[in-house]
């Protein structure tokens, strides 16, 4: 099976975000993050992790900036309870095997939902105590306009904050 969307990925990156699977908006455009309501672009702005706000189809230019794109499930698209029932052995260990390869400083998951899947368990957003490698992990409220009662968009400001202190 192909993937819905390629990785973004290249070695020395200092973020890598993953999402849980391609939304449908974003498959049909073929761009990450694509939804007119989704708040992933505004917010990368807002917590100056990219100097300009970028468009979905603009999302290679992530590499400039030192962010790559990745998703837990890449050959599935649609909403998080459709597309992520169970997540298999086979995805948590391409995403730690990535991880493993590229070494960003940083992997954040884009929803509690992806965090939560790929670490088996309830979790909270925030830094993890868990490291892939020596690679920092966090969990980060969703962009998606459907979680819009759960957004919380100081914790991505913490979350850059931290980016920048280390340098």
């Amino acid at each position: 099976m192909t993937d819905v969307l390629s990785d973004l990925l290249q070695p020395s990156l200092r973020i890598v975000l993953c999402g849980t699977a391609a939304g449908t908006t974003s498959a049909a455009e073929r761009a990450y993050y694509a939804h007119r309501q989704n708040k992933f672009w505004t917010i990368l702005h807002e917590t100056r992790l990219t100097p300009e706000r970028l468009q979905p189809q603009q999302y290679r230019d992530l590499l400039q900036h030192g962010i790559g794109l990745t998703d837990l499930v890449k050959v599935a698209a649609g909403m998080d309870r459709a597309t992520l029932p169970k997540l298999t052995a086979a995805e948590r260990s391409r995403l730690s095997g990535v991880m493993t390869t590229f070494r960003p400083r940083f992997l954040a998951f884009t929803s509690k939902t992806a965090g939560q899947k790929f670490f088996d368990g309830k979790r909270d957003y925030g830094e993890q105590r868990d490291l892939i490698g020596d690679t920092r992990v966090w969990i980060l409220p969703s962009t998606s306009g459907a979680a819009n009662g759960s957004w919380q968009p100081e914790v991505w400001h913490q979350f850059a904050n931290e980016v920048r202190a280390a340098g």
